[in-house]
Protein backbone atom coordinates (compact mmCIF):
# COMPACT_ATOMS: atom_id res chain seq x y z
CA UNK A 1 0.00 0.00 0.00
CA UNK A 2 1.38 3.19 -0.90
CA UNK A 3 1.57 6.37 1.42
CA UNK A 4 0.10 9.33 0.27
CA UNK A 5 1.31 12.75 2.64
CA UNK A 6 -0.49 16.18 2.90
CA UNK A 7 0.98 19.18 4.57
CA UNK A 8 3.47 18.71 7.63
CA UNK A 9 1.00 19.99 9.86
CA UNK A 10 2.17 20.84 13.50
CA UNK A 11 5.00 18.16 13.34
CA UNK A 12 8.41 20.27 13.19
CA UNK A 13 9.79 18.91 10.24
CA UNK A 14 11.14 21.52 7.88
CA UNK A 15 9.60 20.21 4.96
CA UNK A 16 7.19 17.53 3.55
CA UNK A 17 9.99 15.32 2.54
CA UNK A 18 11.54 14.73 5.56
CA UNK A 19 7.77 13.78 6.77
CA UNK A 20 7.20 11.63 3.86
CA UNK A 21 10.63 9.75 4.97
CA UNK A 22 9.58 9.69 8.51
CA UNK A 23 5.96 8.13 7.50
CA UNK A 24 7.59 5.48 5.47
CA UNK A 25 9.96 4.38 8.01
CA UNK A 26 7.27 4.09 10.68
CA UNK A 27 3.68 4.39 8.79
CA UNK A 28 2.61 7.43 11.11
CA UNK A 29 4.60 8.91 13.28
CA UNK A 30 5.31 7.27 16.53
CA UNK A 31 4.44 9.89 19.02
CA UNK A 32 1.63 10.13 22.12
CA UNK A 33 -0.71 11.86 19.81
CA UNK A 34 -2.08 10.27 16.60
CA UNK A 35 -4.08 12.34 14.72
CA UNK A 36 -6.79 10.31 12.49
CA UNK A 37 -7.21 14.00 10.74
CA UNK A 38 -4.37 14.08 9.20
CA UNK A 39 -4.23 14.07 5.33
CA UNK A 40 -1.69 10.86 5.35
CA UNK A 41 -3.56 9.25 8.16
CA UNK A 42 -6.82 9.49 5.93
CA UNK A 43 -5.38 8.08 2.55
CA UNK A 44 -4.05 5.23 4.82
CA UNK A 45 -7.45 4.37 5.88
CA UNK A 46 -9.63 4.98 2.32
CA UNK A 47 -6.98 2.17 0.66
CA UNK A 48 -8.03 -0.40 4.41
CA UNK A 49 -11.56 0.24 3.46
CA UNK A 50 -11.30 0.19 -0.65
CA UNK A 51 -10.63 -3.78 -0.02
CA UNK A 52 -14.03 -3.59 1.17
CA UNK A 53 -14.05 -3.87 5.23
CA UNK A 54 -17.51 -2.88 6.81
CA UNK A 55 -16.79 -3.04 10.50
CA UNK A 56 -20.45 -1.68 11.21
CA UNK A 57 -22.24 -4.36 9.21
CA UNK A 58 -23.43 -7.06 11.96
CA UNK A 59 -24.61 -4.06 14.87
CA UNK A 60 -27.12 -2.32 15.31
CA UNK A 61 -27.28 1.16 13.29
CA UNK A 62 -27.25 3.16 16.01
CA UNK A 63 -25.36 1.99 19.14
CA UNK A 64 -24.32 5.31 20.26
CA UNK A 65 -27.50 6.86 20.43
CA UNK A 66 -27.20 10.03 17.91
CA UNK A 67 -30.08 11.84 17.47
CA UNK A 68 -32.11 10.83 13.93
CA UNK A 69 -31.04 14.32 12.30
CA UNK A 70 -27.24 13.06 12.66
CA UNK A 71 -28.13 9.73 11.22
CA UNK A 72 -30.03 11.17 8.48
CA UNK A 73 -27.19 13.55 7.48
CA UNK A 74 -25.26 10.19 6.84
CA UNK A 75 -23.24 9.27 10.22
CA UNK A 76 -23.48 6.07 11.53
CA UNK A 77 -24.21 5.63 14.95
CA UNK A 78 -21.99 2.62 15.28
CA UNK A 79 -18.33 2.93 16.51
CA UNK A 80 -16.08 1.71 13.54
CA UNK A 81 -12.50 0.47 14.32
CA UNK A 82 -9.51 2.06 12.73
CA UNK A 83 -7.59 0.06 10.17
CA UNK A 84 -4.49 2.24 10.09
CA UNK A 85 -4.73 1.95 13.98
CA UNK A 86 -4.62 -1.61 13.85
CA UNK A 87 -1.79 -1.47 11.09
CA UNK A 88 0.52 0.47 12.93
CA UNK A 89 -0.33 -1.67 16.89
CA UNK A 90 0.70 -4.69 14.89
CA UNK A 91 3.64 -3.38 13.01
CA UNK A 92 4.89 -1.95 16.00
CA UNK A 93 4.23 -4.37 19.19
CA UNK A 94 3.69 -7.27 17.49
CA UNK A 95 7.10 -9.59 16.29
CA UNK A 96 6.54 -10.75 12.64
CA UNK A 97 3.59 -13.38 12.16
CA UNK A 98 2.76 -13.09 15.61
CA UNK A 99 -0.65 -14.38 17.61
CA UNK A 100 -2.68 -11.72 18.22
CA UNK A 101 -5.23 -12.35 20.72
CA UNK A 102 -8.51 -10.00 20.98
CA UNK A 103 -11.02 -10.78 23.94
CA UNK A 104 -13.59 -8.07 22.88
CA UNK A 105 -13.75 -8.69 18.85
CA UNK A 106 -16.62 -7.31 17.85
CA UNK A 107 -16.37 -6.00 14.01
CA UNK A 108 -14.13 -7.42 11.32
CA UNK A 109 -10.73 -4.61 11.19
CA UNK A 110 -9.05 -5.68 13.59
CA UNK A 111 -8.97 -9.97 12.39
CA UNK A 112 -8.82 -8.41 8.55
CA UNK A 113 -5.93 -6.23 9.00
CA UNK A 114 -4.29 -8.98 10.99
CA UNK A 115 -4.64 -11.35 8.10
CA UNK A 116 -3.51 -9.07 5.77
CA UNK A 117 -0.86 -8.60 7.10
CA UNK A 118 0.26 -11.85 7.74
CA UNK A 119 -0.76 -12.20 11.76
CA UNK A 120 -2.71 -14.96 13.43
CA UNK A 121 -5.66 -13.50 14.86
CA UNK A 122 -8.27 -14.90 17.43
CA UNK A 123 -11.27 -12.87 18.54
CA UNK A 124 -13.91 -13.83 20.96
CA UNK A 125 -17.51 -12.14 20.67
CA UNK A 126 -20.79 -13.08 22.59
CA UNK A 127 -22.99 -12.63 19.05
CA UNK A 128 -22.69 -15.44 16.50
CA UNK A 129 -24.50 -13.12 14.39
CA UNK A 130 -21.52 -10.73 14.14
CA UNK A 131 -18.91 -13.59 13.88
CA UNK A 132 -21.01 -14.74 10.54
CA UNK A 133 -20.77 -11.24 9.43
CA UNK A 134 -17.27 -10.93 10.06
CA UNK A 135 -16.21 -14.11 7.84
CA UNK A 136 -18.72 -13.02 5.26
CA UNK A 137 -16.61 -9.96 4.88
CA UNK A 138 -12.98 -12.05 4.71
CA UNK A 139 -14.70 -14.11 2.28
CA UNK A 140 -15.22 -11.14 -0.35
CA UNK A 141 -11.88 -9.78 0.79
CA UNK A 142 -10.54 -13.02 -0.50
CA UNK A 143 -12.06 -13.05 -3.88
CA UNK A 144 -10.44 -10.23 -4.41
CA UNK A 145 -7.47 -12.42 -4.61
CA UNK A 146 -5.13 -10.29 -2.30
CA UNK A 147 -5.45 -12.89 0.59
CA UNK A 148 -4.62 -15.83 -0.73
CA UNK A 149 -1.43 -16.86 1.01
CA UNK A 150 -2.63 -15.29 4.36
CA UNK A 151 -3.59 -16.38 7.69
CA UNK A 152 -7.42 -16.81 7.97
CA UNK A 153 -8.60 -14.56 11.08
CA UNK A 154 -10.38 -16.86 13.59
CA UNK A 155 -13.69 -15.64 15.13
CA UNK A 156 -14.50 -17.78 17.96
CA UNK A 157 -18.37 -17.42 19.50
CA UNK A 158 -18.07 -17.03 23.55
CA UNK A 159 -18.06 -15.47 26.58
CA UNK A 160 -14.52 -13.86 27.16
CA UNK A 161 -15.04 -14.97 30.98
CA UNK A 162 -14.19 -18.27 29.60
CA UNK A 163 -11.44 -16.99 27.51
CA UNK A 164 -8.86 -19.74 28.66
CA UNK A 165 -11.32 -22.45 28.33
CA UNK A 166 -11.89 -20.96 24.63
CA UNK A 167 -8.10 -21.11 24.19
CA UNK A 168 -5.71 -22.50 25.78
CA UNK A 169 -2.74 -21.05 23.45
CA UNK A 170 -0.18 -18.09 23.93
CA UNK A 171 -0.10 -14.98 22.18
CA UNK A 172 2.27 -12.56 21.51
CA UNK A 173 0.08 -9.36 21.81
CA UNK A 174 -3.30 -8.66 23.15
CA UNK A 175 -5.15 -6.15 21.13
CA UNK A 176 -8.45 -4.72 22.16
CA UNK A 177 -10.92 -1.99 22.83
CA UNK A 178 -13.35 -3.29 25.48
CA UNK A 179 -17.27 -2.46 25.61
CA UNK A 180 -17.66 1.32 27.67
CA UNK A 181 -20.31 0.44 30.06
CA UNK A 182 -23.74 0.23 29.04
CA UNK A 183 -22.58 3.68 26.67
CA UNK A 184 -23.37 0.93 23.42
CA UNK A 185 -25.50 -1.59 23.88
CA UNK A 186 -24.79 -4.51 21.88
CA UNK A 187 -26.85 -7.48 22.26
CA UNK A 188 -30.15 -8.67 24.54
CA UNK A 189 -27.91 -11.12 26.45
CA UNK A 190 -27.38 -10.66 30.35
CA UNK A 191 -23.60 -11.90 29.61
CA UNK A 192 -22.89 -8.89 27.49
CA UNK A 193 -21.18 -6.73 29.66
CA UNK A 194 -23.00 -3.86 28.07
CA UNK A 195 -26.18 -5.00 29.80
CA UNK A 196 -24.39 -5.45 33.40
CA UNK A 197 -24.49 -2.41 36.24
CA UNK A 198 -21.45 -1.02 36.43
CA UNK A 199 -20.28 -2.96 39.78
CA UNK A 200 -20.82 -6.04 37.73
CA UNK A 201 -19.45 -4.76 34.51
CA UNK A 202 -16.33 -3.80 36.24
CA UNK A 203 -15.49 -6.80 38.20
CA UNK A 204 -16.54 -9.22 35.04
CA UNK A 205 -13.80 -6.71 32.76
CA UNK A 206 -10.80 -6.97 35.60
CA UNK A 207 -11.67 -10.92 35.84
CA UNK A 208 -11.38 -10.63 31.45
CA UNK A 209 -8.13 -8.79 31.65
CA UNK A 210 -6.56 -10.85 34.19
CA UNK A 211 -7.05 -14.39 32.34
CA UNK A 212 -6.61 -12.83 28.85
CA UNK A 213 -2.81 -11.19 30.20
CA UNK A 214 -2.32 -15.07 31.83
CA UNK A 215 -2.75 -16.35 27.95
CA UNK A 216 0.05 -13.48 26.60
CA UNK A 217 3.70 -14.90 26.78
CA UNK A 218 6.57 -13.47 28.63
CA UNK A 219 8.08 -10.14 27.27
CA UNK A 220 4.94 -9.10 24.66
CA UNK A 221 2.71 -6.46 24.41
CA UNK A 222 -0.73 -5.48 25.02
CA UNK A 223 -2.36 -2.44 23.32
CA UNK A 224 -5.71 -1.12 24.89
CA UNK A 225 -8.11 1.77 23.20
CA UNK A 226 -10.17 2.98 25.47
CA UNK A 227 -12.42 6.34 26.68
CA UNK A 228 -13.58 7.75 29.40
CA UNK A 229 -17.62 7.65 29.84
CA UNK A 230 -19.67 9.05 32.29
CA UNK A 231 -21.82 7.82 34.96
CA UNK A 232 -25.90 8.84 35.36
CA UNK A 233 -24.82 11.75 37.25
CA UNK A 234 -22.43 13.52 34.60
CA UNK A 235 -19.27 11.97 36.79
CA UNK A 236 -16.74 10.16 34.69
CA UNK A 237 -16.00 6.63 35.21
CA UNK A 238 -12.01 6.79 35.44
CA UNK A 239 -12.54 3.56 32.80
CA UNK A 240 -8.92 4.58 31.81
CA UNK A 241 -7.63 4.11 34.76
CA UNK A 242 -9.43 0.88 35.91
CA UNK A 243 -8.00 -0.75 32.85
CA UNK A 244 -4.37 0.36 33.95
CA UNK A 245 -5.26 -1.00 37.12
CA UNK A 246 -6.96 -4.51 35.64
CA UNK A 247 -3.66 -4.83 33.62
CA UNK A 248 -1.93 -4.83 36.42
CA UNK A 249 -3.83 -7.39 38.15
CA UNK A 250 -2.30 -9.60 34.88
CA UNK A 251 1.05 -8.73 35.70
CA UNK A 252 0.97 -5.78 32.37
CA UNK A 253 2.61 -2.65 33.17
CA UNK A 254 2.13 0.51 31.68
CA UNK A 255 4.54 1.38 29.03
CA UNK A 256 3.15 4.12 26.81
CA UNK A 257 0.15 6.28 27.30
CA UNK A 258 -1.00 8.37 23.34
CA UNK A 259 -4.00 10.30 22.54
CA UNK A 260 -6.36 9.22 19.24
CA UNK A 261 -7.47 12.32 18.07
CA UNK A 262 -10.27 11.21 15.81
CA UNK A 263 -12.55 13.32 13.59
CA UNK A 264 -14.97 16.44 14.47
CA UNK A 265 -18.11 15.05 12.79
CA UNK A 266 -21.48 15.73 14.50
CA UNK A 267 -19.90 16.95 17.59
CA UNK A 268 -20.41 20.03 17.07
CA UNK A 269 -23.78 19.71 16.52
CA UNK A 270 -24.47 16.96 19.95
CA UNK A 271 -21.69 20.28 22.09
CA UNK A 272 -24.22 22.88 21.06
CA UNK A 273 -27.10 21.07 22.91
CA UNK A 274 -25.67 20.00 26.35
CA UNK A 275 -22.29 22.20 27.00
CA UNK A 276 -24.58 25.34 27.66
CA UNK A 277 -26.76 23.62 30.27
CA UNK A 278 -24.22 21.24 31.64
CA UNK A 279 -21.18 22.61 30.50
CA UNK A 280 -19.67 19.20 29.38
CA UNK A 281 -16.88 19.41 27.04
CA UNK A 282 -17.08 17.26 23.73
CA UNK A 283 -14.87 14.50 23.64
CA UNK A 284 -12.81 14.00 20.41
CA UNK A 285 -9.94 11.56 21.84
CA UNK A 286 -9.15 8.21 22.96
CA UNK A 287 -6.82 6.75 25.42
CA UNK A 288 -3.93 4.48 23.13
CA UNK A 289 -2.55 2.31 26.35
CA UNK A 290 0.59 -0.19 25.80
CA UNK A 291 1.37 -2.59 28.27
CA UNK A 292 4.16 -4.87 28.37
CA UNK A 293 4.44 -8.14 30.06
CA UNK A 294 8.19 -9.04 31.41
CA UNK A 295 11.66 -7.05 31.19
CA UNK A 296 11.82 -4.16 28.97
CA UNK A 297 14.82 -5.23 28.32
CA UNK A 298 14.15 -7.38 26.13
CA UNK A 299 11.69 -5.36 23.65
CA UNK A 300 14.90 -5.47 21.20
CA UNK A 301 14.88 -8.94 20.71
CA UNK A 302 11.51 -9.38 19.30
CA UNK A 303 12.15 -7.09 16.58
CA UNK A 304 14.19 -6.58 13.29
CA UNK A 305 16.54 -3.26 14.40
Amino acid sequence: MKKEISEPQGFGFKSEIDLIKFVDRFTVPPFSVFDTRQGYWQARKNEWIDLGIESDIGRNSNLIGYSKLTLLKGKSGTSVFDPVLCEISYSWFCPPGGKILDPFAGGSVRGIVAAILGYSYTGIDLRQAQIDENEKQWKEIKKKKIANDKPVPKWICGNALDIQKITNKQYDLIFTCPPYGDLEKYSDDPADLSNMPWEDFLEAYFEITKESCSLLKEDRFAVIIVSDFRDRNGFYRKFPLHTINAFETGKCLLYNDGILVTAVGSLPIRTGKFFEPSRKLGKTHQNYLVFYKGDPKNIRNLFKI
